[in-house]
């Protein structure tokens, strides 16, 4: 008995095979680009909240920021994780300044403020939302 094989239906059967592997990998990269944040802090300036070493967890969907989130943003080319300390329309005082937290903005400082370089010590001292990157949710020690 002599069975010919069809190359047309063993293509179908590999796209098949590998439709679903390649679908959901892209799904996952799909939320991990848009939804989902993951990151490493290296420093110090969070702690005691998020330890040196720990891995964050966040959702790039943002809702209305608040006094007190966690978040994650770039400046200065560097993603940097703080939390928020002003909110539009606050007043702040650094130093010898007194400033308003500016419309779309906010002042954000590290929780160990000692070993922390954030809004107090930057030349512009406010974070646009713009450079909001994800809010931060969880998070896995050291």
């Amino acid at each position: 008995m002599n069975i010919k094989k069809d190359p047309e239906n063993k293509i179908l059967r590999l796209i098949r095979n590998w439709a679903v592997p390649i679908g959901c990998g892209l799904v996952f990269l799909f939320l991990l680009k848009f939804v989902f944040f993951i990151g490493y802090v290296p420093s110090t300036s969070m702690e005691p909240t998020i330890k040196a070493g720990s891995l964050i967890f966040g959702t790039r969907v943002l809702g209305d920021l608040k006094r007190g989130d966690v978040i994650a943003f770039e400046h200065e080319g560097l993603i940097l994780v703080k939390r928020i300390a002003g909110i539009p329309g606050d007043v702040v005082y650094a130093g010898n300044r007194t400033m308003v937290v500016p419309t779309g903005c906010y002042y954000v400082l590290g929780d160990n403020t000692a070993a922390s370089i954030d809004s107090r010590y930057w030349d512009e001292p406010f974070v646009p939302l713009t450079d909001v990157i994800a809010t931060i949710s969880a998070l896995r020690d050291a």
